[in-house]
């Protein structure tokens, strides 16, 4: 919505003049008044194009136009009502009038027609030629050479010494725990506040998911909650076969302690680091610190394959098997032979071409996102009543979304109330993971919290995600700040 006090004009000024106001105002309209200021209908270069046409000169006054009621709007409309009235009219500008038909400002269409979405996959522009290679080679299938240089690749990006490159983030996960021997009966403890698929392979394996809390610092798993567990777990001589650690919006756990509890009980750690390739930990790339590593590259992610993951690890021969098992386990025999279950899991060539030209641009896709959020921070900083998701000392968060929370003891806006005034201006805002204790699918499974207060249930009961691709532009970005600032000062 735009001020008009540049576009509004009295019927007594020239046709030559009118021209110059609609022409300085960029948006191919002027508001004619009367001498109350009352709006008394829209003019475009248009209608004075139909005067001179008619044998009018540029010296003659706007009086010469027909009288005509405007399409208006009120003050305080949303943006989807003003855009069904455009629509309706089919026009691409809307004045918004006060009770006195006074106009105020004005809705313009192109302002409002792109939709600011959470989080697109963005290109590089390198992809092109590596999906161009596979078909030129005609290795369209799952194996060809993308797949062996993206492992290669990322494990030399990250520092991991093995990769395997995957159709998902979920199935690294999976292949994880079938290596590290999880079977039915056995439990897995399991970071709560998360997507799903940190949980779900759990399931697959016929094991039970045991939900760890978040601790405040990191919004990641509570090595309190974490020691509350493996206490409860010894005491009754059931210790978990692994532990998921879930690096949450782009941040590291504080693995140090979190291994140490782990290591003394020695149960090994898979990093799920869906959601934070190219942050760090101590100078150690997140997912590279458990027995195993995961990565997602799903479409909203920092990079992408559109769809695809990848499982990381110190250990050749973890991955070796994960290979193995992600092509359906094939013997190595003349013929098709197996002689254990496997699953159709790896990456295809194509894909893993996009991968390639992602990976190249990881380091600016990051520092953007970053930046996306340091322009958040700094246009709410006058908000009380919001707080940022924390970035701990210890490494770098991708800012992979920037999240805040609400604090409802100052203000009694909800998350549902953000969202639907967002969504109202086309502007895609979610909710914060509900976590996986709170599901359900996991009514029944235990959980172990940070302190006498569930962490994670505050910050999903109070949080946020705001828009954060890093193809998103400044112009996007202000659109998201000034809603946000128009809610909150109310």
């Amino acid at each position: 919505m735009i001020k008009t006090d540049k576009i509004i004009i009295k019927q007594s000024i020239t046709l030559a003049s009118a021209l110059k106001v609609i022409d300085e105002g960029a948006f191919g309209i002027a508001l004619m008044v009367d001498g109350e200021g009352r709006l008394h209908r829209t003019v475009t270069d248009g209608d004075i194009r139909r005067l001179l046409i008619s044998g009018h000169t540029l010296d003659d006054t706007l009086e010469l136009l027909d009288d005509q009621e405007p399409k208006v709007g009120r003050v305080g409309i949303s943006p989807k009502e003003a855009m069904r009235l455009m629509n309706g009219a089919s026009i691409d500008h809307l004045p918004l009038v006060d009770k006195n038909n006074h106009p105020i400002s004005i809705v313009v269409r192109r302002e409002m027609d792109n939709c600011v979405p959470l989080s697109l996959p963005h290109m590089s522009g390198f992809e092109q030629t590596y999906v161009d290679e596979a078909f030129d080679n005609n290795w369209i299938a799952p194996v060809g050479t993308n797949i062996d240089h993206f492992e290669k690749e990322l494990a030399a990006e990250v520092g991991a010494k093995h990769a395997v490159a995957l159709s998902s983030g979920t199935a690294a996960i999976h292949l994880a725990l079938s290596l590290l021997g999880v079977a039915s009966g056995d439990t897995v403890f399991c970071s709560s506040l998360t997507f799903v698929a940190s949980a779900n392979p759990i399931l697959y394996q016929g094991a039970r998911p045991v939900f760890i809390d978040s601790e405040p610092e990191t919004w990641n798993m509570s090595p309190g909650g974490l020691q509350a567990a493996f206490k409860d777990a010894e005491e009754k001589g059931r210790l978990p076969r692994a532990v998921i650690v879930v690096n949450l919006y782009g941040q590291s756990a504080d693995m140090d302690p979190i291994g140490k509890i782990c290591e003394s009980y020695g149960v090994p750690v898979i990093e799920d680091a869906a959601e934070s390739l190219g942050a760090t930990y101590k100078k150690k790339a997140s997912g590279t610190i458990g027995a195993l590593g995961v990565y997602s590259f799903n479409g909203n992610k920092i990079i992408t394959t559109s769809g695809g993951g990848m499982l990381v690890s110190s250990d050749g021969e973890l991955i070796e098997r994960a290979r193995f098992l992600s092509t359906q386990a094939r013997d190595s025999a003349p013929y098709y032979q197996h002689s254990v279950m496997g699953y159709n899991y790896r990456m295809s060539n194509i894909l893993a071409g996009i991968g390639r030209g992602q990976l190249k641009v990881l380091k600016d896709r990051v520092l953007t996102r970053r930046e996306v959020f340091a322009r958040y921070a700094e246009a709410l900083s006058g908000v009380d009543f919001i707080k940022w998701m924390p970035e701990a000392s210890f490494g770098t968060s991708t800012r992979w979304l920037s999240v805040l929370t609400v604090d409802r003891r100052k203000s009694p806006i909800l998350p549902e109330d953000v969202i639907k005034w967002l969504a109202d201006r086309d502007i895609e805002a979610r909710r914060i993971w509900k976590p996986m204790h709170l599901q359900p699918l996991f009514s029944e499974c235990g959980y172990f919290t940070h302190g006498e207060e569930s962490i994670s249930d505050r910050i999903f009961e109070t949080g946020i995600c705001l828009p954060s691709g890093s193809g998103m532009t400044v112009a996007q970005q202000k659109r998201v700040i000034d809603a946000l600032i128009e809610l909150f000062s109310q």
